[in-house]
């Protein structure tokens, strides 16, 4: 009883701030609503044409290829870097802050720099050919099509990886060291170490943060909005800045509350499957 009354007063502003506004787009979702008038009830029209929309299948086809993408490059590196720094004895604090500070920058900032690095008139492409280095002297990274989401992409992945890492350091710091030796003594080499020592002992860090890295992938809104605002012709429009427009732009905020909702249970449906998984097969252990 004592731990509920300590818990109660965060409890209440949670059902408060996030129950309270949940409840109210799942009603207005089935409702036709400008975001300031009387909301008319149309049933499941929104759903059936969140389905129907060109716009949104392709939204959640790129936040497919983001989440495959975030669960591959960031997840690697960090932790094959976190490994290799885990080994370090001097001066490891220094490495583990360097990384840090692109997850600490405001995402304004950082964004507006890599959008000038980018830019194909004042970026790289123009810098390197004023050194005889001409191959991305046309390259709009921002601008065409077919690199858009990956330049954007590669942005997030700056500001990403060094939390991961961060994390993943931490994680390692907990296995016990014996192991290692013992491992040693066996003739295992670096890798063998990896695979059978150092992954199995961070396994609940690391299947949070793929969890995380899975919800984050689809609620991905800032890097995507302030570089390209979904642009250019939609090639990197993501779920969150189709909603957004939908809104604000649109005024259609019913529609849009049916897109939310479609989030939370892509959220939900990610959240049950670990969960049921982690019991099935002691990730915790």
């Amino acid at each position: 009883m004592a731990a509920w009354l300590f818990i109660s007063p965060l409890a209440i502003v949670s059902l408060l701030v996030i129950g309270g506004p949940g409840v109210a787009s799942l009603v207005f979702s089935f409702t036709d609503w400008d975001g300031l008038g009387a909301a008319s009830f149309i049933g499941i029209d929104n759903y059936i044409e969140l389905f129907q929309s060109p716009a949104v299948l392709s939204a959640i086809w790129h936040n497919l290829i983001w989440t495959l993408f975030f669960l591959v490059v960031p997840i690697t590196m960090a932790l094959l870097g976190a490994f290799l720094l885990s080994r370090i004895r001097r001066g490891q604090a220094v490495f583990r802050v360097l990384y840090f500070i692109p997850y600490v920058l405001a995402t304004i900032v950082s964004a507006t720099i890599w959008r000038q690095i980018l830019s194909p008139t004042a970026g790289i492409g123009p810098a390197l050919s004023s050194f005889g280095l001409d191959w991305l002297a046309d390259v709009n990274f921002l601008g065409d099509p077919s690199l858009a989401l990956g330049a954007v992409a590669f942005v997030n992945n700056w500001q990403w990886w060094g939390f991961l890492l961060v994390l993943f350091v931490a994680a390692m710091q907990g296995v016990n060291p014996a192991l290692y030796e013992a491992a040693r003594l066996d003739g295992a080499n670096a890798w063998q170490e990896f695979w059978h020592i150092t992954l199995p002992g961070i396994r609940p860090t690391f299947m949070f943060l793929v969890l995380m890295t899975v919800i984050w992938s689809f609620l991905v809104f800032d890097y995507v909005y302030i570089l390209t605002q979904g642009g250019p012709a939609g090639s990197t429009d993501v779920l969150a800045t189709v909603l957004y427009r939908t809104a604000f732009a649109e005024q259609r905020a019913g529609y849009a509350s049916a897109m939310a909702m479609l989030l939370s249970v892509i959220s939900a449906v990610v959240v049950g499957g670990y969960l049921f998984l982690r019991k099935k097969l002691d990730w915790d252990v």
